[in-house]
């Protein structure tokens, strides 16, 4: 694996549906992207060699992973329903809500209690992804956490 390089070098979210983001919304874009591109494992099924070049896009409903080579060529896409990731985007996005309005006047536990919940659904829409990819991208947790991070940022339609 390591000869293949299998890791990203360049992300992209495809924004144009995007008007708006809150600051924390586009402070946890940015560091998601920052994260994922400082330490990653993205393995596209196939004989491409990388690094790879990644543009997340939603389409009619999908999620679409146009992978590229580092000088931007097309390598292949992948795409996912994202059927099975609605519950778990909108119950992140509650959670996330009440988080971001616990931090300004809740208590240091009611605090800590939320931002469990907010990870165990973190978790469980990486996981998800991961399954949802097996066979067709292999990523590790770190990468599939940050992943869907960028999966919610691409819900929010201004």
């Amino acid at each position: 694996m390591a000869e293949r390089q299998a890791r990203l070098v360049k992300l992209s979210l495809d924004e144009k549906s995007v008007v708006r983001r809150s600051p924390e919304v586009e402070h946890e874009r940015a560091v998601a992207i920052y994260d994922l591109l400082e330490e990653n494992s993205f393995d596209p099924a196939g004989e491409h060699s990388g690094p790879f070049a990644l543009r997340l896009r939603i389409e009619e409903s999908r999620l679409v992973f146009d992978i590229r080579d580092e000088s931007d060529q097309p390598l292949a896409e992948v795409h996912i329903s994202l059927s099975p990731f609605r519950r778990i985007v909108k119950d992140y996005f509650e959670v996330c809500e009440s988080y971001f309005q616990a931090i300004k006047t809740a208590s240091p536990s009611k605090i800590e209690a939320i931002d469990m919940g907010r990870r165990g659904l973190h978790n469980e829409g990486s996981e998800l992804l991961r399954e949802r990819l097996s066979g067709k991208i292999e990523l590790d947790l770190a990468t599939a956490r940050r992943l869907f991070t960028l999966i919610c940022v691409l819900h929010i339609r201004g």
